[in-house]
């Protein structure tokens, strides 16, 4: 049975104290807690800070382009539909370049988890506003403020048919790792929204400004069921709602190609002789 270590990969370059660090800890934490080795997972980011994480992570991994990561993710699954694969990445890769990738995806429902470490900045390129970034927010690209409204992940979630639908804080172990695992056994789509400090860029949306902010609503008996409250928790601006918004069993994408997807697409046979099969991939010598 897999252990922590077994997980273990190259040491992170994130800066000291960035959010991230508690995501991948949580990620082995759960891989672990549920019985789960390093080859029965593929994990598959796209680009920025966050999307380096394949590489800390000792499973099968993809650092694709930026905004991309969802449709190679989605196109390994019904691949190989046997492995779990879990998509990360951050704010302005999912929710700028990749957005509309998300929402097709979500609406699509292939069996797999989305997660985000949402920073509220674009980290790697230095401290630029993101599709998060608060209303009026001083940053490098904005320096007399952010003029656009920021992205609701959580509502354009609920609104194009996500059937698992959460948000946790990274510095929250016990609760991000319930998380987790909730997605990962979720059939279909899941969307974990992660509030992942930026140290180095981002001094208001903070470890401290977090742990005083949110409010886990699933402990106040928050109904998962109830699309109409997940909305109403998803626009509260009295606290920061965390904790799985709404979850809704649907019809998975992968049941509308049961023939072939009997066995994974990996194993199907060509139907080439081998020196058809020579032949074919001369051509690309």
């Amino acid at each position: 049975m897999a252990t922590m270590k077994d997980f273990d990969s190259t040491h992170p370059d994130w800066c000291p104290g960035c959010g991230d660090f508690g995501l991948l800890a949580a990620m082995k934490k759960t891989y672990v807690g549920m019985g789960i080795e390093p080859h029965q997972l593929m994990t598959v980011s796209g680009i920025g800070c966050s999307s380096n994480l394949p590489g800390f992570i000792n499973t099968y991994g993809m650092h694709t382009l930026h905004g991309r990561s969802l449709p190679i993710a989605q196109g390994f699954k019904l691949c190989n539909h046997e492995m779990k694969v879990v998509a990360v990445g951050g704010d302005g890769d999912g929710y700028g370049i990749g957005v509309g990738h998300l929402i097709h995806a979500m609406r699509r429902n292939v069996d797999m988890t989305y997660i985000v470490m949402n920073n509220s900045i674009y980290g790697l390129t230095t401290g630029q506003t993101s599709p998060t970034s608060g209303l009026a927010m001083k940053t490098k690209s904005t320096p007399f403020g952010n003029p656009e409204l920021p992205i609701n992940p959580i509502a354009l979630a609920l609104a194009s048919g996500c059937g698992f639908v959460a948000r946790a804080f990274t510095g929250n172990q016990k609760q991000l790792s319930d998380i987790i695992k909730a997605a990962i056994d979720h059939p279909g789509f899941a969307l974990v929204d992660t509030f992942s400090p930026c140290v180095t860029f981002n001094d208001i949306n903070t470890a401290q400004f977090y742990k005083e902010k949110c409010k886990d609503i699933n402990e106040k008996g928050h109904n998962t069921d109830d699309l109409i409250a997940a909305f109403r928790e998803a626009q509260e601006t009295e606290y920061i709602a965390t904790g799985i918004f709404y979850k809704n069993v649907r019809s998975q994408y992968e049941e509308s190609e049961k023939e072939t997807l009997a066995i994974p697409l990996y194993k199907h046979q060509l139907g080439l002789k081998p020196e058809e099969q020579h032949e074919l991939v001369a051509e690309f010598e």
